[in-house]
């Protein structure tokens, strides 16, 4: 059964990420009845995730601004400006922002990445403590208990 919601981009949850990127998150578990998560990432050049897998979710990415590499196993692909890449679970994968900024769409099915980045991350609604970064084994744990699997360090 769907769930009709609606928020506003000033509802939005925004996340500090790698590389001090924000991942605002649009729609996660709660708001669609555990179907999907959508997310958009603004994020800048050379931002890059460890390369991972997904074992529960399928991914989508759709470049909105920008251009980055992405990584599919052993394959890379150049991403311009209006590209979409689907990743489906257990591929490795990864990317890796090579314009100055980007703004990236990310759709994972089903839901439930989201507490990877709610764990991992930093809530922007709250106060910056001094020296902020994305802790490498907090990051790992959170992976873990949320089925993701860190195979390697950034491409």
């Amino acid at each position: 059964m769907s769930i009709p919601y609606l928020a506003q981009s000033d509802q939005h949850q925004a996340l500090e990420w790698l590389d001090g990127g924000t991942l605002s998150l649009l729609l996660d578990g709660a708001a669609t009845g555990g179907s999907l998560t959508v997310g958009r990432f603004a994020v800048s050049k050379d931002e890059a995730p460890p390369f991972h897998m997904h074992t529960r979710e399928d991914e989508v990415f759709l470049l909105l601004r920008g251009t980055a590499l992405v990584w599919a196993g052993e394959e890379q692909l150049e991403l311009a400006e209006g590209g979409i890449v689907y990743l489906p679970r257990n591929i490795p994968h990864g990317y890796r922002v090579t314009s100055a900024t980007a703004d990236l769409l990310m759709i994972c099915t089903p839901a439930g990445i989201e507490g990877m980045f709610r764990q991992a991350g930093r809530d922007r609604a709250t106060p910056r403590p001094d020296g902020f970064e994305i802790d490498p084994a907090v990051l790992a744990q959170a992976a873990d208990e949320y089925g993701q699997v860190i195979v390697g360090p950034p491409r």
